[in-house]
């Protein structure tokens, strides 16, 4: 894990006792295991035995199973969760397996009994064994087999393979939950827990406390779940999880196992409130998150408010929406992403009469009851609902694959608000929820709309369409001529002759001036809460515009570069257009106020997600491949597609956006510079852009070119490729950068292990050695041996067997003293030099 989440067991909280000598995988009745001493597993991937996970003296020790064999003390089970026994010179405690079949855990000075496995009378005679499993579970087991006592039925915090979470038909309203620890170094029962609800039985819940956090939605009667594939980061191969739902005539439970060959797998409920997959990375020797619930903000219980539901089918970021006729009960609060308020009707039932509308493929809300009786048929179950004015919704659910808990129905309906529902799309859990709504038939649930009524609303929608075109068009023509009386306060001192040579400005930019006014409202006065980012000229803000998403960027008013990188922007943007560049959609320039607006995308930077291990699993191999040309054609646009050549100088990670289809756009020209027809360098005075991806006769005499720009595409390509950050010391291998690192790698002959992890099982290894291979040819030292970004185009689109060979890497190192000692020259001198060393938007 990283970050605050590094472990629920932190190791350096932790004081392992080892074992004094090898033992095996069981306790015979009589013996005793103490403190020094452990029982491995027969496949050695569990050990029983005492820990301290608090370091105190003396010793406050716990019984416990963890994983043997791994640097990080990681425990997965622990017996006396709430009361610690003491190890002293005076007293040593002990497990013991009496000759009544119980395990004891006794306070060594006292003889105290602080735990013991109070397994039901056996008979004295019995000579009973305690034996931990490969699995992780500790059984104790009468000569014949018999299980009597196991861990797995009395479970802590983690769900391990074949472990079962269940709740049992004989004691309806008790189950396996896995608690929490209450804190890093404290193995007693916390808040978070996760199990099945026992008032349904037919779903489950994260809660905190008592309050829920995470919903499941109601099983559907499906026995498999299915099979669900992670790529472990950083490690070798991949995960897959077989998920089961068993019903019969006893309990309802869940388990799993995983593909052979796995790393070690759980489940776990951390002390901070999530429910997380994890495996244990052997090449990080830390524990990988796969997955956790809630994976985003739209799957929290209730997120969405009354009547909202959670569209799980918008990729890769689920979106709060209305249900069909409702509507947002505070536009305001939903424009800034706050959804609790919920939804209201559009128009209020009028009682019985109303109809129903199907709702396909979804995750029903939680509250809900059972029709009384056996409806064993659709048609009953909506005659229930429809009988009964009070019920809003209904769902008919086919539990006939299995027992369904005796008076537990088929058929679930719903009375007053709609909470925590969600779109799941197609697939195993979806089920159809029927919602009344009023204006609908009864038994179509068609509108009870006459057709004279139809026919009076069509003729009277064309006439206002009609009305609608000729003031839009009107408005636009107003627009023009308002753009015109703005435009010389808007672009007043902005002069672009420096950059175009002899010669006027483009002039007739066709894109909108918006107002301030219009601009604050958009934004809520520019809240900190409709923020979506920061950069060195300013933020970026998330707003509402006409009905359209939009990100909004404001310079900073005390930026000295501020007007010139408005000016860059506005010019090049409004008169770029290519499917691989954002959207300028428009500009304010009232005062000192100097905005821009581009179209809103929703997956935000390529360095958030490439580098987020969280979300990085979006990026299989295919979208990375399609990200490297979309920026590749992005690029071949602006040298030599457009009408003037231009160089953006500021191309990284954090300058390219992904849409909502992971679709690269290459953003932010406040840096870009224009050439003219016969221009083939510029030198300047002004060095700007990041540090990492600079081409080293940018970065150290000032002169750029495309092929500044083809350097640091190469750099973006190796780490797209490798999912390493250019200047990530800790994944380099000693290296001084990922440059350096990819082409020591290459002429080493062993390219294939620079693919990041995540992709290995998706890519095509072809495309991935054409990839390293164009990009170490793209961070050539000398200028004029990078390609042209319309051969790498041509290469990546069609590949090439004849690629030649690349030479040395450009690449330029300072130790802190160099470093600052430049600055302090380059301050003390006519030149303006802008080095970023930290990741930009």
């Amino acid at each position: 894990m990283d970050g605050p989440a590094l472990s629920c067991y932190t190791a350096a909280l932790i004081i392992l006792f080892l074992p004094l000598r090898a033992s095996e995988d069981r306790l015979l009745a009589g013996e005793r295991l103490s403190p020094g001493t452990t029982i491995v597993s027969d496949n050695g991937a569990f050990a029983l035995g005492f820990f301290n996970p608090s370091n105190s003296t003396p010793a406050s020790l716990y019984l416990g199973v963890w994983y043997n064999g791994i640097p990080e003390l990681t425990v997965v089970w622990v017996a006396n969760r709430e009361a610690p026994v003491i190890n002293g010179n005076s007293s040593v405690p002990t497990l013991s397996l009496t000759n009544t079949s119980n395990l004891v855990l006794s306070d060594g000075s006292s003889g105290l009994v602080v735990w013991t496995s109070d397994v039901a009378a056996a008979p004295s005679s019995v000579a009973a064994v305690a034996v931990l499993e490969n699995t992780g579970n500790l059984v104790v087991r009468s000569p014949n087999g018999t299980t009597l006592w196991q861990s797995f039925e009395h479970v802590t915090d983690t769900f391990l393979p074949e472990m079962k979470i269940r709740i049992r038909y004989a004691t309806r309203g008790t189950g396996i939950r896995l608690v929490s620890w209450k804190g890093p170094s404290d193995p007693s029962p916390g808040r978070f827990s996760y199990g099945g609800d026992p008032d349904t039985l037919l779903q489950i819940f994260l809660w905190d406390g008592e309050l829920p956090l995470v919903r499941s939605g109601p099983w559907t009667g499906y026995l498999v779940k299915g099979e669900h594939q992670y790529q472990q980061a950083n490690g070798s191969g991949s995960i897959i999880i077989y998920l089961a739902i068993v019903d019969n005539d006893e309990e309802i439970y869940m388990t799993y196992t995983v593909s052979a060959g796995a790393p070690l797998t759980r489940y776990v409920v951390t002390y901070f409130g999530d429910y997380e997959l994890q495996s244990w990375n052997s090449n990080s020797s830390t524990w990988s998150i796969l997955f956790k619930l809630p994976p985003y903000e739209c799957n929290r219980y209730g997120s969405c408010g009354p009547f909202g539901y959670c569209d799980e089918t918008v990729r890769p970021v689920p979106m709060c929406k209305c249900l069909d006729g409702f509507e947002p009960t505070s536009a305001n609060e939903w424009r800034f992403g706050r959804y609790s308020a919920g939804c209201r009707r559009k128009e209020a039932l009028h009682g019985c009469g109303d109809g129903f509308l199907a709702l396909t493929e979804m995750r029903v809300p939680d509250k809900f009851t059972f029709a009384g009786g056996n409806k064993s048929k659709m048609e009953e179950c909506a005659a229930e609902c429809s009988n009964n004015c009070s019920c809003v919704a209904y769902a008919f659910t086919n539990l006939s694959s299995g027992r369904s808990g005796g008076d537990v129905t088929k058929c679930l309906v719903w009375a007053g608000e709609l909470i925590d529902t969600g779109k799941l799309g197609q697939g195993i859990g979806s089920t159809t929820l029927y919602l009344r709504l009023a204006g609908l038939d009864v038994a179509a649930g068609k509108s009870r709309k006459s057709t004279a009524t139809m026919i009076i609303l069509a003729i009277f929608g064309t006439g206002v369409v009609a009305f609608l075109c000729i003031f839009v068009a009107w408005l636009k023509f107003k627009g023009k001529k308002k753009w015109r009386k703005h435009k010389k306060a808007t672009f007043d001192g902005m002069n672009t002759s420096y950059e175009l040579g002899e010669g006027n400005p483009p002039h007739a930019h066709e894109f909108p001036f918006v107002s301030f006014e219009e601009i604050s409202l958009a934004t809520n006065n520019f809240s900190e809460t409709c923020k979506i980012g920061q950069g060195g000229f300013g933020k970026v803000y998330k707003g509402l515009l006409g009905g359209q998403e939009v990100a909004i960027k404001r310079l900073s008013s005390d930026s000295q570069q501020g007007t010139k990188e408005f000016r860059n922007e506005v010019i090049l943007i409004a008169k770029l257009q290519h499917r691989n560049l954002v959207r300028l959609l428009g500009c304010c320039g009232e005062g000192d106020e100097k905005l821009l607006i581009y179209e809103y995308l929703p997956n935000k930077s390529l360095d958030a997600t490439l580098f987020d291990d969280s979300r990085r699993l979006m990026l299989d191999w295919t979208t990375r491949f399609n990200i490297i040309k979309g920026v590749a054609r992005g690029l071949l646009y602006l040298h030599q597609d457009s009408r003037l050549t231009i160089i953006h100088r500021d191309l990284k990670a954090g300058n390219v956006l992904l849409d909502v289809e992971m679709k690269p756009k290459i953003a932010d020209f406040g840096m870009a510079r224009i050439f003219g027809d016969n221009q083939q360098n510029a030198n300047t005075q002004r060095v700007v852009g990041t540090y990492g991806y600079m081409a080293p006769e940018y970065a150290m005499e000032g002169v750029f070119s495309t092929k500044s720009d083809v350097y640091s595409f190469g750099v973006l390509v190796l780490e797209v490729v490798t999912g390493i950050k250019r200047s990530s010391n800790s994944q380099i291998m000693g290296f001084p950068s990922l440059i350096v690192y990819s082409w020591n790698m290459w002429k080493e002959g062993k390219t294939e292990e620079l693919v990041d992890s995540y992709t290995t099982d998706t890519c095509s290894l072809d495309e991935i050695l054409i990839c390293i291979h164009v990009a170490l040819l793209c961070v050539q030292d000398n200028p004029d041996d990078r390609p042209l970004m319309s051969s790498v185009v041509f290469i990546l689109e069609n590949g090439s067997t004849t690629l030649p060979p690349p030479t040395c890497p450009a690449y330029f190192t300072r130790r802190s003293a160099e470093m600052e000692q430049m600055r302090d020259d380059i301050q003390n001198s006519r030149t303006s030099f802008t080095l970023t060393e930290i990741d930009g938007r």
